[in-house]
Parts: C-alpha cells; sequence; structure tokens
C-alpha cells in the first residue's frame, strides 16, 4: 500500500476536461495549498503539512501528470504548460470552496505557483517558492559547463520520443539519481516514501518529460510575453533556495525582485529537498509568509 499523509482524506477533483487530480485535504482555516516537485508526489509535504493543518486548510495535490493525478497525453504544447497547470490548481481550489488561498510551491510545483502568480493574482493571497528561479531567468542561467548540473533539463526538452525512450528504459537509476544527489540528508527520505516517489515516476515517465519539455517552450514563451510586458506578482512572496549563485554566476535574489516587489528572499543551507530535510524551518517560514498581509489587488478581488 502507498503512503498516505495521516489524517488527511483523500479524493479526485476534476479540474478540466477529462482531468481530475488526486488531493490529500485536512485542516479548517485559511486555506493553504502545498505543490510538489520533481521526482515526488504531495507526499514531500507530510510534515509541513501536519505542522500547518492545527490552524488552516490543507490542501496537497498531485500535479497533473504525476502521482495519483491524471496523466493526459501531450497533445499540444499547453498539455503541461504552467498555465495550463496553474489553472488545475485555482479550478481545485474554488472545488474545495476556496476562492482565494494561500499558495507554496518546491521546485516543479514552484513553477506552477510562480505562474498562478502571475496568472491569477486575485486568487493567490501569499506565495512562496522553494528552490527554483523563474522559468526564462533559470534558461540565461544555465549556460557553459556549469549547466551539465541541469542536463535532465535539457535531455527532457529534446522532440517527443527519445528521452522518453531513455529515461523509461532505467526509470529508477533516472530518478533515484535526483533523490540521491539533491538530498543534503539522505535520510530525510525513508525507504517507503522513496518507493513511492520510483513507482509514481516510472508510471509517469511520458507526462513528466511533457512536463520539463513545456519550460523549454510555452512556458518560456509565456514568462518572456510577461517580462516585456512588466508584470509581477502582487502579492507578498518568499522565495527559499540553495545558494546557486555561487556554482552558476548569477544573483538569485536580484533576479526575483524583478518579478516580486513585496519580496523575502532568503539562501538556506538544507538541501533541495527541503521541506523533508528541515521541516520545521519551512514550516516556520509559510507561517510567517501567511502572516503577512495580502496585498490590496487581491484582497480586492481584482
Amino acid at each position: 500500500m502507498m503512503p498516505v499523509l495521516p489524517g488527511f482524506g483523500y479524493q479526485r477533483v476534476p479540474v478540466a476536461d477529462g482531468v481530475s487530480l488526486n488531493v490529500a485535504v485536512a485542516g479548517s482555516g485559511r486555506p493553504v495549498v502545498l505543490l510538489h516537485g520533481f521526482p515526488q508526489t504531495h507526499l514531500m509535504w507530510r510534515h509541513v503539512a501536519a505542522d500547518l493543518v492545527a490552524d488552516h486548510t490543507v490542501i496537497c495535490p498531485d500535479l497533473r501528470g504525476y502521482g495519483a493525478s491524471d496523466k493526459p497525453a501531450e497533445t499540444d504544447d499547453i498539455t503541461y504548460a504552467k498555465r495550463t497547470m496553474a489553472a488545475d490548481i485555482v479550478a481545485l481550489a474554488s472545488a474545495l470552496g476556496h476562492e482565494r488561498f494561500a499558495l507554496a510551491g518546491h521546485d516543479r510545483g514552484a513553477l506552477v505557483a510562480f505562474r498562478a502568480g502571475l496568472d491569477h493574482p486575485a486568487a493567490i493571497t501569499q506565495l512562496a517558492c522553494l528552490d527554483v528561479l523563474p522559468t526564462l531567468d533559470m534558461w540565461d542561467a544555465m549556460h557553459g559547463v556549469t549547466a551539465a548540473v541541469g542536463f535532465h533539463l535539457f535531455l527532457m526538452a529534446q522532440p517527443p520520443g527519445l528521452p522518453e525512450q531513455m529515461i523509461a528504459a532505467s526509470a529508477d537509476a533516472f530518478f533515484g539519481h535526483f533523490l540521491d544527489t539533491w538530498a543534503g540528508d539522505p535520510q530525510a527520505i525513508p525507504a517507503d516514501i522513496r518507493t513511492a516517489y520510483l513507482a509514481a515516476c516510472r508510471a509517469a515517465v511520458p507526462s513528466i518529460v511533457a512536463d520539463y519539455r513545456a519550460s523549454a517552450g510555452i512556458d518560456l514563451a509565456h514568462d518572456r510575453a510577461d517580462r516585456d510586458a512588466g508584470s509581477q506578482l502582487r502579492m507578498p512572496v518568499t522565495v527559499l533556495q540553495q545558494d546557486w549563485g555561487a556554482a552558476l554566476g548569477f544573483d538569485a535574489a536580484a533576479l526575483w525582485e524583478t518579478w516580486a516587489p513585496d519580496l523575502r528572499h532568503s539562501i538556506v543551507s538544507h538541501g533541495h529537498f527541503m521541506a523533508e530535510e528541515a521541516p520545521a524551518d519551512i514550516a516556520k517560514e509559510v507561517r510567517d509568509l501567511l502572516r503577512r498581509p495580502a496585498n490590496r489587488f487581491s484582497q480586492a478581488g481584482l
């Protein structure tokens, strides 16, 4: 049996034509939606969710294409666009009775959260992004031999066919590589959770690749259009990152400041899987964010 979040109820919620998300929900109070990263599922939030549920409604979905959520075929470039995945999350929250909610995302989930903040500012009261750069800035930063750390980004950006075949041929080794090398504390992902992550990824190779492929195409175009238009995140934003800049030669805080005027950016000492490695710290950061007042734009619902 796959692990679950203790005390959470599970349901499948339709969010788009032919697409339902698997979601765990518990608690009461102001809603907080937590979005997982790669190569994980909603289970990555198990410790943070257990903290926040004491006084919040906590909503932990598997993203479209991941975990036990539906995995539609990549029929066009918008199937796994972050704009589409962000709309899923807004529709999910609405179906659960929440037109406005706080949103925290890690890795791939942070890119979905970022897009939700830009596209649906009236719905997102506060926003947290963990260990990621916006897509446009990420591709600008990845250059030279230091970009080898992101080899998977380039592999999964290739046209359909080859990347799916290569990854599926050795799925556990491929996805396990990231669980092993990105973890600052290997003990933070116990055997049963690791097994669940690998099984979920093994069953979702085409949709995971499609998610990454979108980031090299349509997502980049959407970010560039917003940058050109001067679009910004209008809610309080917290960003927590490892010190990527030291290795890749960029100022992460400065990059984020162009998108988020109300920004609190912190460099942390945890590994990439920080919600699992240091859940008390991450829960505190989310709680601190929730105490920051939503700005007038989202309060007015405009």
